[in-house]
């Protein structure tokens, strides 16, 4: 397992954690995803044998939400 936190820019409220939560945990291979609103900042624990670090960056982008 790998835990990875990373920056990220857009999220505001209640509906981006969920968002960003939602979309990274259906991903094969997560085993975790915490979203920390006041530091803008996603903490994923996940298998780096099933999914990569660039897929979860671009699930996360793709909720509209920048990775830096």
């Amino acid at each position: 397992m790998q835990n990875v936190t990373l920056n990220v820019k857009g999220m505001s409220c209640g509906h981006c954690v969920n968002a960003v939560e939602g979309s990274v945990g259906k991903l094969e291979g997560i085993n975790e995803v915490k979203v920390k609103l006041d530091a803008a900042q996603v903490e994923v624990t996940f298998n780096e044998s099933q999914v990569s670090l660039d897929k979860i960056k671009e699930t996360i982008e793709e909720q509209g939400y920048d990775v830096e």
